[in-house]
């Protein structure tokens, strides 16, 4: 039967490539493109922003220096040398003295189109996000933000750093001009992949096993929370909307104190999830298969089959960017 599968597939794509893509998968594309639609090529708030200013965050997002014992940058959990994913793919992060946080670091890939940071919502965009982990003692634990700068003062070339990156201010060394400076940096880190190609009018972008899956996903329910040009990451719900979902974390209520907001997260983006495991706000799922069987049973009350979980997963990987 795989066998069969095999050949059928290889058939379909030789007549996409004399024969122009079919009704099904032009309407496929559209259908697609007006669910989701593609990345955008800038996010917002990147347009003005100076090489300087980009410059001096890619420096501070991979400096130890703004951890209490030099041991732990930005980079350390949210990880976008060579081919990372954005993250640290732990199902907890370790910050200093070996501590572990209590979530899952969500990819810093395509970060800034989000309604908001953080798992529960409380950071408003990358800026404030950034001041948050150099200040958490389980994190990077420096002490405030006047720690912070003064331990930056003592090494001599930021001062000439952030006097480029802000050149219209007069002491531009601050914790303030730190997050923007990362901020601006991580504005950069938008990816590429097929699965928009495909919504751009490439109908051989996806195979036509990609294509079945694309629509088992958006058949089963998938996109009525996994939509929008990341495919997530616009939108809070809760974590066993259907069927309940062991955990202790009450997620956004922490921060709204609303008892409808107890185990409410933002949901997450699935640009790049192949590759971002492991998954859940508590990193306490391994596979990319047994997250979606997990997800259509605590959040749309259905057990789908192995057939069904397969088809999803190969669409996933699509949305992998190009480069990783």
């Amino acid at each position: 039967m795989r066998k069969l599968l095999t050949v059928l597939s290889v058939l379909m794509a030789t007549l996409i490539t004399y024969c122009g893509p079919s009704k099904q998968t032009i309407e496929l594309m559209n259908q697609t493109k007006d669910i989701f639609g593609t990345i955008p090529v800038e996010m917002p708030g990147s347009a003005n922003e100076s090489a300087e200013k980009i410059s001096l965050g890619k420096k501070l997002y991979f400096e130890k220096s703004l951890s209490s014992d030099n041991t732990v940058s930005c980079n350390s959990c949210h990880n976008v040398e060579g081919k990372g994913s954005g993250t640290d793919n732990a199902p907890t992060s370790t910050g200093i003295k070996g501590q572990k946080g209590g979530r899952n670091a969500p990819t810093v890939l395509n970060a800034g189109f989000h309604i908001a940071q953080f798992w529960d919502g409380r950071a408003a965009d990358l800026k404030a996000q950034a001041k948050g982990p150099i200040l958490n003692p389980i994190e990077m634990g420096m002490k405030d933000a006047k720690e912070v700068m003064e331990k930056l003062k003592s090494i001599p070339e930021y001062s000439e750093l952030f006097s480029k990156a802000f050149p219209d201010q007069k002491d531009p060394l601050t914790y303030d001009n730190l997050a923007d400076a990362i901020a601006a940096f991580e504005r950069t880190l938008i990816t590429l992949d097929r699965f928009d190609d495909f919504m751009n009018g490439n109908a051989k972008a996806l195979s036509p096993d990609e294509q079945t899956g694309l629509k088992t996903f958006i058949d089963t329910g998938c996109n009525g929370c996994h939509n929008g040009p990341l495919l997530g990451g616009n939108s809070y719900q809760k974590l066993g909307a259907i069927n309940d979902y062991n955990t202790s974390d009450m997620g956004r209520f922490a921060v709204t104190k609303k008892e409808e907001d107890k185990k409410v997260f933002k949901v997450p983006s699935l640009r790049n999830i192949a590759i971002t495991g492991p998954y859940f706000h508590d990193g306490s799922i391994a596979t990319l298969e047994d997250a979606v069987k997990k997800m259509a049973y605590h959040q749309l009350g259905k057990e789908i089959s192995e057939q069904d979980i397969s088809q999803i997963t190969t669409f996933l990987k699509t949305l992998t960017d190009k480069t990783k």
